[in-house]
C-alpha cells in the first residue's frame, strides 16, 4: 500500500516593494536548486485550469519553434527528475512514469503525442518559457504560458529579448544590455530568481490581453480590499547544462489586498513603493485608474493595523 501523502502546503507569501522609489533593475537573487520548483495547495486547482486551457486555446498558449526541441526534451528530463526528488510524497516515478499524487494523474514521460514543452508545462504550476541564443541576440523558442499578465505568446515567439519587452517603460534605455549581458554569463551550476510584483483588479491568472474597458461599478477606498489584488510573479532562470538553453519559470501567485497586506508597515511599504513609480510605469501595470482610491485604503490600513 502507498503511504498517503503529507498535505500540501500553504501557498508562500512574497511581499516584494521595498518602500523605495521605482529604479529599473533585475533584482536578482541567488537560487539553490532545491527550490526551484515551489507546490503548494493550489497545485490540484492551478493543473486542472491549465489543462482546460490547454484543450480548449492550445495555441494562445503553447507554442515552439522546432529549433526549440532539444532545449525543450533537456526542460522535460530536468523537470522530470526534480520533482520526485524534491516532492516525493506528491510525485512518484517509476521509469519513465511519472504520478501526481495530488491529482491522480499519471505521466508517460515517453508519449510521443505531446511536445516534451507541452507535457513539462501540465506537471507542474510554473509557467515555463524558453530562450536561446542566434545572432539576434536571446530569443523565446518555445513556452508553456498559460498565466500571462497581460501579453500574448503569439505576439512573442521568435523575437529577441529587446522587442519581447519593447512596451515595458525604461527597458530599452536602462535594462535591455545588462539583461543580455547576464543571460550571456549565466553558467549552469547557478540559478536565480526574482519577484516582480503588480496591483489589478482582475484576480483571472490567464490575462493575454492588456486592459480595455473597466468592467461594474467603480472601485472605491471602501472596496479596494475586496477588489484589488496583488499579483506577485516568482520568476527563475537557469542554463540548462545540454544545450545552452536559459529556461525561465514563473509562478503567479494571487491574493486579495486586505489578505496579504496585514500590518502597518506592510501597508506602508506598499503605499511608498506606488507613490514612487513613474507615471509611465503606473499606466503600464494599469494601476491609475484606482491609483487615488488605493492611496486613501492603504492609509487607512496603516491608521488601523498594528505594525
Amino acid at each position: 500500500m502507498s503511504a498517503v501523502p503529507s498535505p500540501l502546503p500553504p501557498s508562500p507569501v512574497y511581499l516584494p516593494f521595498d518602500g523605495e522609489t521605482y529604479r529599473p533593475s533585475m533584482g536578482l537573487l541567488a537560487l539553490d536548486l532545491a527550490e526551484w520548483i515551489e507546490v503548494d495547495r493550489d497545485l490540484p486547482k492551478d493543473l486542472a485550469l491549465k489543462q482546460d486551457l490547454l484543450a480548449k486555446r492550445h495555441a494562445d498558449v503553447f507554442a515552439a519553434l522546432p529549433a526549440s526541441r532539444a532545449g525543450s526534451q533537456e526542460t522535460l528530463d530536468l523537470i522530470a527528475t526534480h520533482l520526485p526528488q524534491r516532492f516525493p510524497d506528491v510525485y512518484r516515478r517509476d521509469g519513465e512514469a511519472l504520478a501526481n499524487i495530488a491529482t491522480g494523474e499519471t505521466w508517460d514521460l515517453t508519449q510521443s503525442d505531446l511536445h516534451p514543452l507541452d507535457l513539462a508545462g501540465r506537471l507542474v504550476q510554473e509557467d515555463l518559457c524558453l530562450m536561446e541564443r542566434n545572432d539576434e541576440g536571446w530569443r523565446l523558442t518555445a513556452a508553456s504560458l498559460c498565466f500571462p499578465s497581460r501579453w500574448s505568446l503569439a505576439e512573442k515567439l521568435g523575437k529577441p529579448m529587446a522587442a519581447i519587452h519593447a512596451p515595458v517603460p525604461l527597458y530599452a534605455e536602462k535594462l535591455a544590455r545588462p539583461v543580455d549581458r547576464f543571460f550571456d554569463k549565466l553558467v549552469s551550476n547557478k540559478a536565480v530568481w526574482r519577484a516582480n510584483w503588480s496591483v489589478k483588479d482582475d484576480p483571472t491568472l490567464y490575462q493575454p490581453i492588456r486592459y480595455q474597458s473597466p468592467v461594474g461599478s467603480p472601485i472605491t477606498p471602501e472596496t479596494v480590499g475586496h477588489r484589488i489584488y496583488l499579483r506577485v510573479e516568482r520568476q527563475t532562470l537557469r542554463r540548462l547544462p545540454k544545450t545552452d538553453a536559459i529556461l525561465f519559470t514563473i509562478r503567479t501567485y494571487v491574493r486579495k489586498l486586505e489578505d496579504c497586506v496585514t500590518s502597518a508597515a506592510v501597508a506602508q511599504r506598499l503605499a511608498n513603493s506606488i507613490t514612487g513609480l513613474p507615471p509611465e510605469v503606473m499606466r503600464y501595470k494599469n494601476m491609475d485608474r484606482f491609483a487615488d482610491a488605493l492611496s486613501v485604503w492603504l492609509t487607512h490600513r496603516e491608521e488601523t493595523t498594528e505594525s
